[in-house]
């Protein structure tokens, strides 16, 4: 949380000062944004570090207006590296039911130049992926004809938790998690699927149309697992 000083005073988004922090990364002030100031300078010592593989970043909203969750990425002329990006929030989509890949867009819009995604994913390499992980301030539609479900605090505790078996998913289809909870190929990680879902790229934030399929979710049996 890095307007902690806004929320104290019942701000959903801008600081103490009135400032929304995710419109200044380009060049925030240690004084007018001092939380913004020093985790930007924290990722680029991060980022820096030879010791240190800085693979993700991810800036979590609640969406106004929109329902169920769903990402923002960036587009990169190079094809591979947008292919790899949009990997995560497919896996994202086949853990959590109410998570919308059809909403997921990939844009360089430049109202949003300031935003912590975009200007990280600039300065980061290509082994980096930012994020914007947007989730419902009020419900989310599981496919078909049902009726909006409203978010609770349990709803949104549990997409949490699936984001987290994601990472696992993702480092288990690159070789990078021994031990897998169930029998998969192993891929290089520079030979990623890809996968028939398009994701919608564009300049602006307009979202590709169709209804989100319902996904089941697995459970995940408790095992010991080593990393390398």
């Amino acid at each position: 949380m890095l307007n902690p000083d806004g929320v104290y005073l019942g701000n959903y988004r801008c600081s103490l000062m009135g400032f929304d922090l995710n419109r200044h990364w380009a060049n925030p002030s240690p004084w007018a944004h001092p939380t913004l100031h020093g985790v930007k300078q924290l990722i680029i010592e991060m980022y820096n570090n030879p010791k240190i593989n800085l693979e993700f970043y991810i800036d979590i909203h609640a969406h106004s207006t929109m329902m169920n969750g769903f990402m923002y990425g960036n587009i990169f002329e190079d094809e591979e590296r947008f292919q790899r990006q949009a990997v995560f929030p497919k896996l994202l989509c086949q853990n959590a039911e109410d998570f919308s890949y059809s909403s997921t867009s990939f844009n360089r819009d430049a109202v949003k130049a300031g935003t912590g995604r975009r200007f990280l994913g600039g300065l980061l390499n290509d082994t980096s992926y930012c994020y914007t992980l947007e989730v419902s301030f009020y419900s989310y539609v599981l496919g078909g004809p049902t009726s909006p479900v409203p978010y609770t605090e349990e709803a949104y505790m549990k997409l949490g938790r699936n984001v987290a078996r994601t990472f696992l998913d993702y480092y288990r289809l690159n070789s990078l998690v021994e031990r897998p909870l169930a029998p998969t190929p192993k891929i290089r990680k520079e030979k990623l699927p890809l996968f028939k879902c398009t994701p919608q790229r564009g300049q602006g934030n307009s979202h590709a149309g169709g209804k989100p399929e319902k996904r089941s979710q697995a459970r995940l049996k408790d095992q010991s697992l080593a990393t390398r």
